[in-house]
């Protein structure tokens, strides 16, 4: 059986995702950019080139990386380019996303998973690469969200765990989180593959086939720059779409600069999230160092973890 046919049996069957082959040295990482331009970016990359090559790993750089078509980094066809060839190329071991920002989702229907499914590889990024989180694990396979290349300042204060996280995540070591508690935090456990991402990539994604299934997993979820109203509209498709039906907990990554409305919401977010979710009995943590902020810890999404809830404290322990 190929590993193809193998994916497809293993998320019908057992609701797990296949795993992609750990890194080791010697290995080859592309970095490319799917989504946002990249003007005035060039530091950015010449830092994660040099991480990466400061674990023994080789680097190649999409020839569109810095290309500029308006808001993105080159055309749609030039973005695809780029990673379709990385996604095809037998050598690459890992796609390391540039940055988010928006346009993933122009190129998803161009991409061609044959020969991924074939050789597969770990897919690493986080916020507008939710869109691409999604569609790979559709195609029954895990990936990374984790730090993205224009993460990397000068000096890294504040992101040593976000660094040593990514290479643990990679390099397979490892991953298990100690949250802060929560008063807002419902009790429980639970034991699931992780999926999820940035909130609004994955309301975006309803109704398309690219929507994930929530049914039987761990949801994650992380926002920023959006009014209290809007988070609460989001959570209400999703639910009346049937996401949470069968959901076994949610984990809640940073939400930051959330908009300041003319007409108060009157509750904190995470309220809003307690409430929105109120009929449901699973799990929910809130705390989880992931999303827009520096201490951005990697999570490979796919991956059953066990998620325990308390009000001092949560874990959350990825299973190898």
């Amino acid at each position: 059986m190929n590993i193809s046919a193998q994916a497809k049996l293993a998320t019908k069957q057992e609701n797990k995702l296949i795993q992609p082959p750990y890194l080791k040295a010697g290995d080859t990482v592309a970095i490319v950019a799917p989504s946002g331009i990249l003007k005035n970016r060039t530091d950015e990359i010449e830092q994660a080139k040099a991480l990466l090559k400061s674990w023994n790993l080789n680097v190649v750089v999409g020839k569109h990386v810095f290309s500029q078509a308006n808001h993105f980094a080159g055309t749609d066809d030039e973005r695809c380019e780029d990673f379709q060839k990385a996604l095809d190329d037998p050598k690459i071991k890992a796609i390391w996303c540039a940055r988010g920002g928006y346009g993933t989702v122009r190129i998803l229907d161009k991409l061609d998973y044959t020969k991924f499914n074939k050789k597969p590889k770990w897919i690493i990024g986080y916020s507008d690469i939710t869109a691409l989180h999604n569609q790979v694990h559709n195609e029954g396979f895990q990936s990374i969200h984790a730090m993205m290349c224009v993460s990397l300042t000068d000096d890294k204060v504040g992101l040593e765990d976000t660094i040593s996280t990514f290479k643990d995540a990679i390099f397979g070591n490892s991953l298990s989180y100690t949250l802060k508690g929560s008063k807002y935090n419902r009790e429980g456990n639970a034991t699931a593959p992780l999926v999820g991402g940035n909130l609004t990539v994955l309301h975006t994604m309803l109704g398309s086939k690219t929507s994930i299934d929530v049914s039987g997993k761990i949801l994650f979820i992380e926002e920023i720059g959006e009014y209290e109203y809007h988070i609460d509209r989001m959570l209400q498709s999703l639910k009346r779409a049937g996401y949470f039906d069968n959901c076994k907990g949610v984990v809640v990554g940073d939400i930051t600069k959330v908009r300041k409305n003319t007409t108060s919401w009157g509750k904190p977010v995470e309220q809003l999230i307690i409430d929105a979710l109120a009929e449901y009995n699973f799990p929910i943590a809130f705390n989880m160092p992931a999303g827009h902020e520096k201490d951005n810890r990697a999570m490979i999404l796919g991956r059953t973890v066990e998620l325990k809830v308390g009000k001092d404290n949560s874990t959350l322990n990825f299973k190898q």
